[in-house]
């Protein structure tokens, strides 16, 4: 059995960490000099299921030998660790509409590029709000020993397309992929649910229990530090798996994606608004990679 004991104290050191950082101003991020990847585009509605009375149990495994021997060597236990983030959609991509709308294979079908995202009805941007998650998270997981690479290097640009978002957690090797984004469905729906990997035959095979196990424990801390629910809308228990997304069918790395609330939820939106809670949603995230990758 892996020593779950271990997670409160990483959760702690990592709040202790947000909390040094202030919650406001987050460090400048610089362009990674490796190759960088992601997932697809913005989320197509699933049926909706409603929530469930029974959540999932947090996974459970063994601890990965050679990640230990890392952390025993450096004090930090994601040391040796390389940790991809997607921040989903991208500032320019409204403006460039033949670029975003141009069609890719993304093995189950074809779909546009990138989108641009929803946003609140206040108009806050999901690009912007990915965006800013993603400069929090990274800091974060930096300080417990992981080398983080992003697949766009500021909220002003176009793209990429969601296939060259996958190739770059690909290329980078990275032991764990997490695309972020917010939703944007019926206002009447709220909470958060993560997004797993279907099997595409002959591609992502060897990925997907790795995928489900990273998905949980995204879920399970996510949940536990933001407090919010699991979404009423959409997925069960938190969870949901597709096949028509090009950064999950594509990575051949562990990965998942996170629509961390519902933006056209009135509730949703005051939170993924709140610079304080979208700092309260990246440290949730980083113990989840953390728990994951340290086992």
């Amino acid at each position: 059995m892996r020593a779950v004991g271990k997670a409160p104290a990483i959760a702690a050191a990592l709040l202790a960490l947000a909390t040094a950082c202030g919650g406001g101003a987050v460090p400048p991020v610089r362009e990674a000099t490796r190759a960088t990847t992601g997932t697809t585009g913005t989320t197509a509605p699933t049926p909706p299921v409603g929530p469930s009375s029974s959540p999932l149990p947090s996974r459970t495994g063994t601890s990965g030998a050679s990640a230990q021997a890392q952390g025993g060597r450096s004090g930090k236990p994601l040391a040796g660790k390389v940790v991809v983030i997607d921040p989903g959609h991208n500032g320019g991509n409204a403006a460039h509409p033949t670029q975003i709308n141009r069609q890719v294979d993304v093995i189950t079908g074809r779909k546009p590029c990138n989108t641009t995202g929803t946003s609140t009805d206040a108009g806050y941007p999901e690009h912007a709000f990915t965006w800013d998650v993603a400069r929090r998270l990274r800091p974060l997981l930096q300080a417990e020993g992981a080398t983080v690479v992003l697949t766009r290097p500021d909220d002003r640009g176009v793209g990429p397309c969601v296939t060259r978002r996958a190739v770059i957690g690909n290329e980078a090797r990275a032991d764990a992929v997490l695309s972020i984004h917010g939703d944007g469905a019926a206002p009447s729906g709220h909470g958060f649910h993560v997004i797993l990997p279907g099997l595409v035959a002959g591609h992502n095979d060897a990925v997907i229990r790795p995928s489900r196990r990273l998905g949980l424990d995204v879920r399970d801390d996510f949940h536990r530090g933001t407090g919010l629910p699991f979404a009423t809308y959409t997925a069960r228990n938190g969870l949901s798996v597709r096949t028509d997304l090009g950064g999950l069918n594509l990575s051949t790395r562990p990965a998942v994606f996170i629509e961390c609330g519902n933006m056209r939820n009135r509730g949703d939106a005051a939170k993924m608004s709140a610079p304080a809670f979208r700092q309260r949603m990246a440290t949730a995230l980083a113990a989840g990679i953390t728990r994951y990758l340290h086992g």
